[in-house]
């Protein structure tokens, strides 16, 4: 692995650009003092309140945490939120330019409240989201594809990160894809759902259930996952499909790879999987823009993911941790905040 570590500077100095849904992520940390008198739920006392980026700027955090340049498309809402998600976009060092703002949806918060009660982990008691499914509107469609023609002759790569809250309108996906074909940059996708909405794209992740609901079958032994990559990258004409398998690893096919099975990365107990997805995503595009063989972008990646799950939140790796991890396993867990 210290080979691979030695990779980890090819994924600085790129320019990568992230469509796709934004969001707030909202965290209230609060003391159990007692059982609710209403109804069987305990009353927490809240001792604290964060705010971090979430949805696909997400991806782009971790870009910008590993030395490279990210910009963003999307859509917010002419709300307080909104700006508060353009203020929060600025102090990562993303580019925001790419921010349409609609006067009749709402900016996606998703709030989660936790019980803290240390020295144990915090534990997630609700979640309440606000947001808006409906697809874009002809006017808010037309500037989300306005402005992937002005940025995507400048990137690297281009990441379509689908959290399925209307922005990724077949329009928009469609432009995408041209687009990157026009101007030769890579067109890597993180779906989440609507799998066949994205044929075409260099890179193509999915989770395996996600890989399942596309085909319409379960994958349960190894020689399942072989023949349904096969399938599912032949249906999709994608270059590379990975399919992440949680403790499982991944699964992998390309042209010039074949498939290959990874094993899971077990750098600690794991402690929360959001945002797992978009540090994949967002190393794995980095690797493959930055020259690296697909194996070693995945194995990157994989170990990436492995390290933000230790974490509460939508978290980033750093270029000198994940090194440190690719030649030998982190520290046993900690509690961090969000």
């Amino acid at each position: 692995m210290s080979t691979l570590a030695a990779l980890v500077p090819r994924l600085a100095g790129r320019r990568i650009l992230v469509v796709g849904d934004v969001s707030l992520d909202e965290y209230l940390f609060g003391r159990a003092t007692r059982l609710s008198r209403e109804a069987p739920v305990p009353v927490l006392e809240l001792i604290r309140r964060q705010i971090i980026l979430g949805g696909a700027a997400n991806p782009a955090r971790n870009i910008v945490a590993l030395g490279s340049a990210a910009a963003q498309v999307s859509i917010v809402g002419a709300d307080p939120e909104g700006k508060q998600l353009r203020d929060l976009l600025r102090q990562d060092g993303i580019a925001a330019q790419g921010l349409v703002t609609s006067p009749d949806r709402p900016t996606t918060r998703k709030t989660r409240i936790l019980a803290d009660e240390s020295p144990r982990l915090p534990q997630q008691v609700a979640r309440l989201d606000r947001l808006d499914r409906s697809p874009l509107a002809p006017a808010e469609e037309a500037s989300v594809i306005a402005a992937l023609h002005e940025q995507i002759p400048a990137a690297d790569a281009l990441i379509c990160s689908d959290y399925q809250l209307g922005l990724m309108t077949p329009a928009v996906i469609a432009a995408a894809r041209q687009l990157c074909r026009t101007h030769g940059v890579l067109f890597t996708v993180d779906a989440q759902g609507s799998s066949h909405a994205y044929h075409g794209a260099d890179l193509f992740r999915c989770n395996n259930q996600e890989a399942e609901a596309a085909l319409g079958l379960r994958l349960e032994r190894e020689e399942d996952f072989v023949a349904g990559l096969s399938r599912l990258r032949d249906e999709l004409q994608a270059g590379l499909v990975i399919v992440t398998r949680g403790p499982h690893g991944l699964s992998l096919i390309g042209a010039g790879t074949g498939y290959q099975h990874l094993p899971a990365v077990q750098v600690s107990e794991v402690y929360d999987t959001i945002g797992a997805g978009d540090t994949f995503i967002a190393v794995a595009t980095l690797g493959l823009a930055g020259g690296l063989a697909p194996v070693e972008a995945a194995q990157i990646a994989n170990t990436a993911a492995a390290l933000v799950v230790r974490r509460l939140g939508n978290a980033v790796v750093s270029p000198d941790e994940l090194a440190a991890a690719l030649v030998a396993p982190p520290a046993p867990i900690t509690k961090h905040d969000a």
